[in-house]
């Protein structure tokens, strides 16, 4: 993946910042506590009354609503890929409305879902038709666990952040981009790449969709339920995001199904070779196997650290 990496140097008054968040799973949740810690005033909407609830004890000044959205600097919208969708549908107008694109004045809205081109396409629409900005992310971040009470605002502090920003003229592009790694200093992601819808969806296909079908297919096992005793960081490793928001995850995979399916189709395909090795067994074949993983990963690695 081809990606440039932003370097503004802009400070943001946290004092002087609010932000309204769309969603207080862990994603929200976290961003939510994020800018609290860092001062900034924090508006918020979640459909669950519960979540709202808890939120507005210590994280939450006020809820997010029509009447409110022009006094936002950065619009998070963290719910799944459709809601995030359906959510600007909604506000589209309100949010031309608050917004001077030529003087660089209104609300920021960026979304976090763990797919891009599903969201970005309608929203990119959205943002020319109504004269806001918009500009797709994805935090690279997260725990096996969801909800508010999950939710830390230390959670993407030096994390990898990806911006997925619209095709725009240089100038205008570059501007909104370090506007948004502006707007998202007081976070405290450690690095920033950007990319496209498109090549985003094909390497998290890989990096974090399979990673969570494999983890959830290796419980299916029946050893699994005698593996007390037996197993260490080796199963730990491998297990842990096998607990997951199937529903969520369902809805990401869905929209990514063609890039998801064809890393499958490889990764079975691998598989099958180190059965096929077993069943014959072939212990140099098998070795061969091995060996080739644990170079490729090696390789990884170096050029990780080069």
């Amino acid at each position: 993946m081809s990606v440039k990496h932003v370097n503004a140097a802009a400070n943001v008054d946290e004092q002087g910042l609010t932000v309204g968040i769309v969603g207080l799973g862990l994603i929200g949740g976290s961003f939510a506590r994020a800018y609290t810690a860092a001062g900034a005033r924090v508006l918020a909407f979640d459909t669950d009354e519960d979540t709202m609830d808890a939120a507005m004890v210590e994280t939450v000044v006020a809820e997010l609503d029509d009447a409110v959205l022009p006094s936002c600097d950065l619009i998070v919208l963290a719910a799944y890929p459709d809601a995030c969708t359906a959510w600007l549908e909604g506000h589209a107008a309100t949010l031309g409305a608050a917004t001077n694109l030529a003087e660089g004045t209104g609300p920021v809205v960026i979304d976090t879902a763990g797919v891009k081109a599903a969201v970005c396409e309608r929203a990119f629409e959205l943002a020319r038709e109504h004269g806001f900005a918009f500009v797709g992310t994805h935090p690279m971040a997260g725990t096996e666990h969801s909800g508010f009470a999950h939710a830390r605002a230390d959670l993407f502090q030096g994390a990898p952040m990806v911006l997925v920003p619209p095709a725009l003229e240089d100038t205008e592009r570059l501007m909104l981009l370090d506007r948004v790694h502006t707007l998202l200093l007081p976070v405290g992601f450690g690095t920033f790449s950007v990319t496209t819808p498109e090549t985003h969806d094909e390497v998290i296909a890989y990096t974090s969709q399979l990673a969570h079908v494999v983890s959830n297919a290796y419980v299916k096992s029946p050893t699994a339920r005698e593996h007390h005793g037996f197993s260490a960081g080796s199963y730990r490793d491998l297990t842990r995001v096998a607990h997951l928001n199937s529903r969520m995850w369902a809805e990401l995979m869905v929209d990514d199904a063609e890039n998801l399916s064809r890393e499958l189709t490889w990764l079975i395909d691998a598989l099958a070779a180190y059965r096929d090795a077993l069943d014959a067994r072939d212990q140099e074949r098998l070795r061969a196997l091995l060996a080739e993983g644990d170079r490729i990963k090696r390789s990884l690695d170096d050029e990780r650290h080069s």
